[in-house]
């Protein structure tokens, strides 16, 4: 199916193609080295193709980035009906929302966290369901009673900075989980409620 934007780009499946492209070139040599051209190349398109749907590269890349923080999203909320031990649940599904954006952002990384500095609504979107967790916990009395506004962007500002870092140094995707998870243990241990009821 094929649409036009109010700026007269095309969207269609050819737009999802190119994002793809991007992504995978990304992926492998870093988006400082992705180019119009290797996608062209990559797609065997001509300029006209590409920039009948998008404007510059840099859109592209926006959009591959929407798409990577779809990704972590629809996996928070696959997993929030899970049935399990709460605390489980909750190391489980930070771990594994971590572990998916470990590979995909990690040649993309400067691209990928700089925006994620500046998106309001990526923030915004995270902090809330963060928050929503956290309110069940102290409504389940699983946790402390705390504030689960500053709690909610802290916890955000750890993942994120950690998964940063991690992908910075170059560390080890298996180390990286390692240690993340050690490591998120002792603030999850901090804010259990010692006469935690058992449900």
């Amino acid at each position: 199916m094929t649409g036009t934007q109010k700026t007269g780009l095309i969207r269609d499946e050819m737009s999802d193609r190119i994002i793809d492209a991007a992504e995978e070139i990304a992926i492998e040599s870093g988006t400082e080295d992705l180019t119009v051209r290797k996608i062209l190349r990559s797609l065997g398109i001509t300029n006209r193709v590409f920039y009948n749907r998008f404007h510059n590269i840099g859109e592209v890349l926006e959009r591959v980035y929407e798409k990577t923080v779809l990704k972590a999203r629809n996996c928070i909320m696959a997993r929030s009906d899970a049935k399990n031990d709460f605390f489980e649940n909750v190391y489980d599904l930070v771990s594994e929302i971590i572990s998916l954006s470990y590979e995909s952002r990690k040649q993309m990384s400067g691209f990928v966290f700089e925006t994620d500095s500046i998106e309001t609504e990526n923030r915004q979107w995270w902090t809330s369901e963060i928050k929503k967790m956290i309110d069940y916990a102290i409504e389940k009395d699983y946790i402390k009673n705390v504030d689960s506004d500053v709690l909610s962007y802290s916890i955000w500002c750890f993942c994120r900075g950690y998964n940063a870092d991690v992908i910075a140094r170059n560390i080890p995707k298996e180390e990286a989980m390692a240690n993340f998870r050690y490591s998120f243990s002792f603030m999850i241990e901090g804010l259990k409620n010692t006469n935690l009821k058992r449900t």
